[in-house]
C-alpha cells in the first residue's frame, strides 16, 4: 500500500467523521432542538445550574460550538446574564470530552464495521421509507451520523495503521510540548471541531505515532482552538457577545496553562486508575476530562471577577435613541405631547442626515454639529446603522404614543396626537424613499455620462435647500409666517419635479441619456419628489394649528385643479 493512498484515506477518514459528526448535531437539534434551548435558557440561574446545562447539553449534542453560538444568541438578545453564560461555556468543555470517551471505548476496542455499517445501511433506508415523519426521518439521519463517525474513525486509524508499522518515535525531534499545544489549537481552528481533532489524537496515540505526552500537548490545544468559532460568531457583534467569547478564550487558555504546570500531577494521578503504557488511548480521555474539570473548580470562584473584567473590557455602548420621551412619564398629557413632538422633529433631523450622507453631502453644510445620536461618539454610524437606529427610535415613539393613548385624553388632545404620530409616519416613509434609490443615486455619481453626473449634482442641490428651507421655517416664531413658508416650499418642491421631467424628456430627444437611463432618472425623481413632499408634510402636521392644516389642504387641492386646466388647457 503506498505512502500517497493512505494520505487520502486519512483525508476521508477526517471528511467522514466530520460529516457524521454534522448529521449528529443537526438530527439531534431537529428532534429535540427546542427543548436543549429552553434548557440553556431556563435552567442556567445560577454558576452550578449554568455549568450542568452546559456540560448535559454538549455531551448530548457533540458539539461545544453549537451551545457556545446559542449562548452568544440569548446573551445578544439580553436574555442570559454574563455570569451565566460564562457557566454554560466552561460548562461545555466538560461536555465535550464525552466524545474522548466514545471514540477511546469503542473506536478502539471492538470491529467498527460490525456496528457502522449496520447503522447506515438501517439509517439509509429510514431516511427513504420515513420521509413524510420528521422524527423518524431524523432518527434514520442520527443513526448515519453515529455509523459515519465510526467508519471515519475507521479509515483514520488503518491509514494511520500503516504508517505506524514502519514508524519510529524516537526521530521525532524534542521541540518541546508548547509546539504540540499549537499544532492542536491550529488544527481545531482549521476542521473547527476538537472532536475530530481529538480523533486524530487517540488515532495516532492508538497506532503509537505520537507518544502519551505529546498527545496530551495537542488535547490540551485543541481546547484553546475550539474558541475560534466562538470568537467568530462574536466578531463584529454587540458588547455582550464579545465579552463572552473572550470569555471562552480566556477560560480555555487558562485551563491550558494549568494543565501545562500541573501536568505531572495529572499523568500521576491518571496512572492510579490506568496503566498508560498498555492502556495510552483511556489514559488520555482520562487525562481530558481531568484537567478540564480541573480548570472548573479553579476558574469557578473567580467567574464573577471574570464577568466584571469583561465589562470594563467591553463596556456597553448606550447610543442616545430617543432624546426627549425616554424619561417623560405619560400621565402628564401636556407634557409627554410636547416631548412626543420634539422627538419626532429629532427623528426628522436623523432622516435629514441620512439623507445628507446617502448624497454624501457634507454635513455642516447642514448641521452645526453632531446629532442626538452620535452626540459623545468617538465614531459616527455607519449608512446602515444609521437607518437601523431611526427605525428602532420610530418604534420608540411608536411605543409612547401607544401608553399616552391609554392616559384619559380629551377630545382636543387625541386628535393633536394623532397628527403628530403621522407626521412620523410621513417622516419614516420618506426616509424609505431615499434608501430605495441609494443605489440609483450611486450609480449617477460614478457614471461616465455627464447628464447623469450632473442630476446627481442636482438632487443634492436640492436636498439641501430644502433642508436649509425647513430648518428656517422651524425657528419662526408665527405660525402664519410658518404656514406660508411651508405652502412656499412645497410648491418649490413641485416645480422643481416638473422642470426635471421636462429637462430630462429635452435631454432624452437630444440622445444624451439612453432609454435605460431615462426610466431610472424618473423613478428616482418620482421618489426623490415624494419625500420631500412627506418631509413638508410632516413638519405641517408637527408645526401648524388644525385650522391651519385645513387651509394648507385646501390650497393643494386648490393649485392640483388649476394645474389640470392649465395642462387641459395646453393640450387643446
Amino acid at each position: 500500500m503506498n505512502q500517497t493512498f493512505d494520505i487520502w484515506q486519512l483525508v476521508a477518514g477526517i471528511g467522514v467523521f466530520l460529516f457524521g459528526m454534522i448529521l449528529l448535531e443537526e438530527s439531534v437539534k431537529a428532534l429535540s432542538g427546542k427543548a436543549f434551548r429552553r434548557m440553556i435558557r431556563n435552567y442556567t440561574d445560577g454558576r452550578l445550574k449554568a455549568i450542568g446545562s452546559g456540560s448535559l447539553v454538549t455531551a448530548i449534542l457533540q458539539s461545544s460550538s453549537a451551545v457556545s453560538l446559542m449562548v452568544l444568541a440569548f446573551v445578544g438578545a439580553g436574555i442570559m446574564s454574563m455570569e451565566n453564560a460564562i457557566g454554560v461555556m466552561i460548562g461545555s468543555n466538560i461536555g465535550t470530552t464525552f466524545t474522548a470517551w466514545i471514540v477511546a471505548t469503542l473506536g478502539f476496542k471492538v470491529k467498527i464495521e460490525s456496528f457502522a455499517l449496520p447503522l447506515i445501511g438501517i439509517g439509509g433506508i429510514g431516511l427513504v421509507l420515513f420521509s413524510s415523519s420528521q422524527k423518524l426521518f431524523h432518527s434514520s439521519r442520527l443513526l448515519i451520523g453515529f455509523g459515519f463517525l465510526f467508519l471515519g474513525l475507521n479509515y483514520m486509524k488503518e491509514s494511520v495503521e500503516v504508517v505506524a508499522q514502519s514508524f519510529d518515535l524516537n526521530t521525532i525531534p524534542n521541540y518541546g510540548l508548547w509546539l504540540y499545544v499549537l499544532v492542536g489549537a491550529i488544527l481545531t481552528a482549521l476542521m473547527q471541531s476538537s472532536s475530530a481533532s481529538i480523533a486524530i489524537v487517540l488515532t495516532a496515540l492508538n497506532s503509537q505515532i505520537i507518544t502519551f505526552h505529546i498527545g496530551v500537548a495537542m488535547v490540551i490545544g485543541a481546547n484553546v482552538g475550539t474558541t475560534i468559532t466562538v470568537l467568530l460568531g462574536a466578531l463584529g457583534g454587540t458588547q455582550a457577545k464579545k465579552r463572552v467569547g473572550m470569555s471562552h478564550l480566556v477560560f480555555n487558555v487558562m485551563t491550558a496553562i494549568i494543565a501545562l504546570l500541573c501536568l505531572p500531577l495529572f499523568v500521576a494521578l491518571i496512572k492510579l486508575f490506568i496503566d498508560i503504557e498498555s492502556n495510552s488511548v483511556m489514559g488520555l480521555a482520562l487525562f481530558h476530562t481531568i484537567f478540564n474539570v480541573a480548570g472548573v473548580i479553579l476558574i469557578f470562584p473567580f467567574v464573577g471577577f471574570l464577568a466584571r473584567f469583561l465589562v470594563k473590557i467591553y463596556p456597553d455602548q448606550k447610543a442616545v435613541l430617543a432624546a426627549y420621551i425616554h424619561h417623560t412619564p405619560t400621565e402628564v398629557v401636556d407634557a409627554a405631547t410636547a416631548a412626543l413632538r420634539n422627538e419626532i422633529l429629532h427623528l426628522l433631523v436623523e432622516c435629514q442626515l441620512y439623507g445628507i450622507r446617502t448624497l454624501k453631502i457634507e454635513e455642516n453644510i447642514v448641521f452645526d454639529g453632531p446629532t442626538p445620536f452620535e452626540k459623545g461618539r468617538k465614531k459616527k454610524f455607519t449608512i446602515e446603522s444609521l437607518y437601523e437606529n431611526i427605525k428602532i427610535l420610530h418604534g420608540e415613539i411608536f411605543s409612547f404614543y401607544s401608553r399616552l393613548q391609554s392616559q384619559q385624553l380629551e377630545e382636543g388632545e387625541a386628535h393633536e396626537l394623532e397628527r403628530v404620530i403621522y407626521a412620523s409616519r410621513n417622516i419614516i416613509n420618506s426616509i424609505k424613499n431615499i434608501k430605495g434609490i441609494r443605489q440609483n443615486l450611486d450609480e449617477f455619481d460614478s457614471s461616465e455620462n455627464p447628464y447623469l453626473n450632473n442630476q446627481y449634482t442636482l438632487f443634492r442641490k436640492r436636498l439641501v435647500e430644502l433642508h436649509h428651507e425647513m430648518d428656517r421655517i422651524k425657528q419662526m416664531e408665527s405660525q402664519e409666517e410658518q404656514y406660508a413658508r411651508l405652502l412656499e416650499t412645497f410648491v418649490r418642491v413641485d416645480n422643481l419635479d416638473k422642470r426635471f421631467i421636462k429637462e430630462t424628456m429635452a435631454a432624452a430627444a437630444d440622445k444624451k441619456v439612453q432609454d435605460m437611463d431615462i426610466s431610472s432618472l424618473l423613478l428616482v425623481n418620482r421618489l426623490f419628489t415624494q419625500s420631500c413632499r412627506l418631509q413638508v408634510f410632516s413638519l405641517k402636521d408637527l408645526l401648524l394649528t388644525q385650522e391651519q392644516i385645513n387651509n394648507f389642504d385646501r390650497a393643494l387641492d386648490m393649485k392640483t385643479i388649476l394645474d389640470d386646466e392649465k395642462t387641459k388647457n395646453r393640450e387643446e
